[in-house]
């Protein structure tokens, strides 16, 4: 590996969110001559996206930075540690776990999120098995995680939430 080559960024997105929510700086970032992939973030759970995003980052040649929103922090936390090319984390507004810290430790009880969630299940591939997944109850999107973002915008999201 050469690591005076200028490193790849690549961005992983958290919960709630795709890789196009990187979007804008994406394009800064190409804009001052970098190369930038966002992969999409599997959202099954730590474990199993922390080994779908080393797998993606050992594909890659040269020195990796790796970035991530949200619960993407705790992927990259993992993923970092099992690819051989990561030569920094970078961690936006994102959850940064101590070794052996589970994630529902670290989730505040104040948290605006946690009251609207809902659960959905989805089928893990193995005899009829399903599996939990988390959503934000679209009736509530914007004020709990995108306040920010124009109302136009939070209704596309919230539409695509409710499938």
């Amino acid at each position: 590996m050469n690591t005076n080559a200028q490193p790849t960024i690549v961005i992983v997105h958290g919960a709630f969110a795709d890789a196009s929510s990187w979007n804008g700086v994406i394009e800064r970032l190409q804009k001052l001559g970098h190369d930038v992939i966002a992969p999409p973030n599997p959202l099954r759970g730590v474990r199993a996206d922390s080994a779908y995003i080393a797998s993606f980052l050992n594909q890659i040649d040269g020195p990796i930075l790796l970035v991530a929103h949200s619960y993407g922090g705790a992927v990259i936390s993992n993923a970092g540690v099992n690819a051989l090319n990561v030569v920094g984390l970078v961690y936006v507004a994102a959850l940064i776990p101590e070794e052996g810290e589970r994630l529902a430790d670290m989730h505040s009880k104040d948290s605006i999120i946690n009251p609207l969630l809902l659960v959905r299940h989805y089928p893990t591939g193995s005899d009829g098995e399903t599996a939990p997944e988390f959503t934000l109850d679209p009736a509530h999107f914007r004020r709990a995680f995108a306040a920010d973002v124009p109302e136009e915008r939070t209704r596309r999201e919230t539409h695509a939430l409710q499938g």
